[in-house]
């Protein structure tokens, strides 16, 4: 299984970007992909997930009501729209897969393998 992400870039707070993970190399009903982001001296953290099963997505306190996860398995792709961006939003932004053997919380980085190289986004005040 490999993910590439894309979609990264600088953009003003107020501002929105659509981030894109690739997925190749799975069964694409056996996966949840998720979203994760880590700040400049920040612990990594969830952003988001899709459950490409049953459809179910999950998300961060912090990027409730402003993102929405989608997927398109036509593409391979998951989606990660952006919106009504902020400052603390900025990060490297990963993309990366759990099989759905692996049972347990939605964004526990330990059942997600493999990773995507990341993408930068930055959010300028």
């Amino acid at each position: 299984v490999q993910l590439v992400e894309s979609g990264g870039g600088l953009v003003q707070a107020g501002g929105s970007l659509r981030l894109s993970c690739v997925v190749s190399g799975a069964i694409w009903t056996d996966y949840a992909i998720g979203w994760f982001r880590q700040a400049p001296g920040k612990k990594r953290e969830g952003v988001s997930s899709i459950n490409n099963k049953d459809g179910r997505n999950y998300y961060g306190d912090a990027v409730q009501g402003r993102f929405t996860i989608s997927s398109d398995k036509a593409k391979n792709t998951v989606y990660l729209q952006m919106n009504n961006l902020k400052p603390e939003d900025t990060g490297v932004y990963y993309c990366a897969a759990q099989h759905l053997s692996a049972r347990g919380m939605w964004n526990d980085e330990a059942l997600f393998r493999p990773w995507g190289q990341g993408t930068q986004v930055t959010v300028s005040s």
